[in-house]
């Protein structure tokens, strides 16, 4: 039997019709059944579960309670809270940060948005500004930077091109510069009043950190503190100063012991980049030692770290070894002798008298840290438990009046600096630390935002979608370093020149000038002090 070509495609073409009508009535049916059957799975799944008391009376429709509950964030984010509203930062103070770092712009229109019915604090204004010629600040365009300009913005698309342009750091003029450690052999000269707070590389990840210190590192005269996990080849990356702050955990300078490695300190002070220590007694987001889960402990930070890959790390409260005061100044002595570098403490106040006995114990021993940093209460952190970060501690502003007030008591402040954070995140911010005691200003999750963070907070279980707070690989890809570097050094820049700008407006000529005479506090009656009348110094 003979079967022609033709005759033979004719009946493949015929076998193809009948499957393709087959799968066409079976995907009818799918559609048609399928969902029904779906939903009556979930119905009588929901009815005989013994988990959840909503679905087990209201099936199907208490499902759509959870999926409201989850969304709900990214919600009230985009769709209905006000842009004064949102916490940790409103929707206003977010995109500020984000457009100063990719657009290299503060400017708004129209007017504030601020409730100035509310009592609140102000700076105080001078008579006759002070010219920009005159200011104690580097004007010169000597930075090369990119920014983003926008093409089109529409409701359907945008475009965007970058550009490159030169900018000035806004640094100080040495003469008005505080020096940290004046007696040492490598006295610290902060010229920029800005650096990055602690953020261990652990808590982000590696891109977070290389955009960081390039960022930085640009910028010129803002440093990073490593945070407690210890100094890392990503952190040199950018070549600018570094603080290394030491944990209660020690890590980076202790043996696989978990003992303090005086060799070790010794190698990390030699690097040239090291300014100086910070010994990290308190967190303002957690009065006790770091946690990192051990998802995120990779092999590299385990090294740094000296502790076991993939292990969750939960720190001491305090430090093993320092039990009492003695202890404290007989560390810091030994450190400040070793490394030829100035030694600081990281603290939270916790209320009227927190530092007197420190203050005093300074005076007397007439030695101690070169600067403390006054954390805050409303700091944030990777991991902390809510009770803690919510209640535990003072905010920054009060913290830095006490803590300013103890040490001009016993007549130590001129020697002993002051480093503020806690939610430092914008120029006039700074500009009322500054008012309140502060000599320089630390900031993290404005550095954050800087690199990509859209405050999804899931920094804890290294899932962040957009690859700052995790160590994850794929993760991690989303951050391209060579991009938000130039973020990060805008950002600071920006900072700084909004610092420069309240200062010219104050008619001062450097910030350091900023007084508590220039903190004007409004209460809800409309009447006006200023600080140094609500909190006179002592004399």
């Amino acid at each position: 039997m003979v079967v022609s070509a033709h005759g033979g495609a004719a009946a493949v073409l015929e076998m193809i019709g009948e499957w393709v009508s087959i799968a066409t009535l079976v995907l009818l049916i799918a559609m048609v059944a399928g969902p029904p059957l779906l939903l009556a799975g979930i119905y009588f799944h929901d009815r005989f579960q013994s988990q959840h008391a909503v679905l087990r009376n209201f099936p199907l429709l208490g499902r759509l309670r959870y999926i409201f509950e989850h969304l709900g964030p990214e919600m009230r984010q985009y769709l209905f809270d006000s842009d004064r509203e949102g916490r940790p930062f409103s929707r206003d103070d977010y995109q500020n940060m984000v457009l100063s770092g990719k657009y290299l712009n503060s400017m708004i229109s129209f007017g504030s948005k601020r409730d100035f019915a509310r009592p609140g604090w102000y700076l105080r204004n001078g008579l006759l500004p002070t010219l920009y010629r005159d200011l104690a600040f580097d004007l010169r365009p000597s930075i090369e930077t990119r920014r983003y300009v926008t093409d089109h913005n529409g409701l359907f698309s945008r475009s965007e091109h970058v550009e490159k342009e030169r900018i000035a750091s806004w640094a100080l003029d040495d003469a008005w510069a505080p020096v940290i450690g004046p007696d040492l052999p490598h006295p610290w000269v902060l010229r920029g009043l800005m650096g990055m707070s602690g953020m261990s590389y652990g808590a982000l990840g590696r891109n977070a950190i290389q955009a960081l210190s390039l960022g930085l590192g640009k910028a010129t005269e803002a440093w990073m503190n490593t945070g407690e996990g210890g100094l890392s080849s990503h952190h040199l990356k950018g070549g600018g100063p570094i603080v290394f702050q030491i944990g209660p955990g020690l890590f980076g300078v202790r043996n696989e012991l978990g003992e303090f490695d005086w060799d070790r300190f010794r190698k990390q002070a030699a690097i040239p980049e090291v300014v100086g220590f910070e010994l990290k007694l308190h967190q303002g987001a957690k009065i006790r030692g770091g946690h990192v889960e051990g998802t995120k402990v990779s092999s590299e930070i385990a090294e740094i770290r000296s502790v076991p890959a993939g292990q969750t790390i939960d720190s001491p409260a305090r430090f093993p070894m320092i039990s009492d005061l003695d202890d404290l100044f007989e560390w810091m002595a030994r450190m400040r002798q070793e490394s030829g570098k100035p030694i600081g403490v990281k603290v939270v106040v916790g209320g009227p008298g927190s530092l007197d006995e420190f203050a005093l114990a300074i005076a007397q021993r007439g030695d101690g840290p070169d600067w403390i940093t006054v954390d805050g209460g409303e700091g944030g952190s990777g991991a902390t438990y809510r009770e803690m970060a919510d209640s535990m501690g003072l905010p920054v502003g009060s913290g830095l009046i006490l803590a300013d007030d103890a040490l001009r008591r016993v007549g130590v402040r001129d020697r002993v600096k002051i480093i503020a954070s806690g939610k430092l995140f914008s120029a006039d911010r700074i500009a009322l630390a500054l008012c309140f005691g502060a000599d320089a200003v630390q900031i993290a999750r404005g550095m954050m935002i800087s690199v990509g963070c859209i405050q999804a907070q899931r920094c804890h279980n290294n899932t962040c979608p957009v690859g700052v707070a995790t160590t994850d690989e794929r993760l991690m890809k989303a951050l391209v370093v060579d991009e938000k570097q130039y973020r990060v050094l805008n950002y600071i820049t920006t900072l700084r020149a909004g610092l420069a700008s309240l200062t010219a407006a104050a008619g001062l000529h450097s910030p350091t000038e900023f007084t508590r005479h220039h903190a004007i506090h409004r209460d809800s009656l409309g009447r006006v002090r200023s600080a140094d009348e609500i909190f006179p110094a002592p004399e």
